[in-house]
């Protein structure tokens, strides 16, 4: 398997049973698509980040535009009334929350000048969502009804060891039963956070060490399915912490960011899986066309009602 030079290799021994997979669509080469959320009809939407893009792709893989805001989007989910929620920054790069009508109309819900970079989010209510913050190493709980936002959740290992390094700490979140499960990719943790009373964040722990995860999502039984951007594959890591390499470049995934369950009948044992073709930090061979790729993993996926 060809890797991008000089990371650690924490993923050596790792064991490999790759899943069947299929790529749907494909973007142009240095398109960063960084995250995704799939209606129930099997309709993909995908962040195009950097230009503050929302591209709807059905499942047979034809691409529109289905929303666009001045800026850059990073996160999304749907609202309970099924609307879409993206984090993002606005365009005088104000970290920011946009709210996506059905029909494609974007508004900006609120904008916070105390984040730094909101990426991924997750619901914790019917009207409550949780986004981490990657450089200011904190979470925020969003609720789209007041609309407001404050801090959740501030501990360093939210955070970056060191803040020179551009690669995001806090970056994926998910929402487990009664577990919030948070990627820390810049010191290569997968964290959990017990809810408590009135979903109060616990102490987090730490999970798994020497992975570098980026966005996840879990099956019903509690496996998370993880994108691992700069080492080109995907993960599953089951409830014993163990993880095995379930795709790699061969399967598209190169430069994996984002990873969602299929939700339309026949599709809910499926993962789809975004990436940015290695622009981040490209193979020898060079940064690949961006894509969304099918895995079929045999497990139906997780949702938070």
């Amino acid at each position: 398997m060809e890797n991008s030079v000089g990371l650690p290799p924490i993923y050596e021994d790792t064991p490999v049973d790759l899943a069947p997979a299929k790529v749907i669509t494909s973007f142009p080469a240095y398109t960063f698509l960084e995250n995704l959320a799939i209606a129930p009809d099997g309709t993909i939407f995908v962040t195009n980040h950097e230009i503050g893009k929302i591209v709807r792709v059905t499942p047979d893989g034809n691409q529109q535009i289905h929303a666009s805001v001045t800026g850059k989007v990073s996160g999304l989910a749907f609202t309970s009334n099924g609307d879409l929620i993206a984090t993002g920054w606005n365009a005088d790069s104000v970290p920011a929350v946009f709210l996506i009508a059905p029909d494609g109309t974007a508004e900006t819900l609120l904008t916070l000048p105390e984040a730094i970079f909101l990426n991924g989010i997750t619901p914790l209510s019917d009207h409550q969502y949780l986004t981490a913050d990657s450089y200011r190493g904190a979470i925020w709980l969003i609720d789209v009804t007041q609309p407001s936002a404050s801090i959740w959740l501030e501990h360093p290992l939210l955070a970056r060891s060191n803040s020179e390094n551009p690669i995001p700490a806090a970056n994926g979140i998910k929402r487990f039963c009664r577990t919030v499960y948070v990627s820390n990719t810049e010191q290569m943790l997968l964290l959990r956070i017990t809810l408590g009373i009135g979903d109060s964040p616990g102490e987090p722990e730490v999970f798994v060490e020497k992975t570098n995860i980026d966005d996840f999502a879990f099956d019903v039984e509690g496996n998370l399915y993880g994108a691992t951007h700069i080492y080109n594959s995907v993960v599953r890591v089951g409830t014993d912490g163990m993880t095995t390499i379930i795709a790699q470049a061969e399967q598209g995934v190169i430069g994996s960011t984002s990873v969602a369950f299929g939700q339309s009948e026949g599709d809910r044992t499926a993962i789809y899986v975004v990436t940015n073709g290695g622009m981040f930090l490209p193979l020898p061979s060079g940064v690949f066309p961006a894509n969304v790729v099918r895995l079929e993993v045999g497990k139906a996926g997780y949702n938070f009602t």
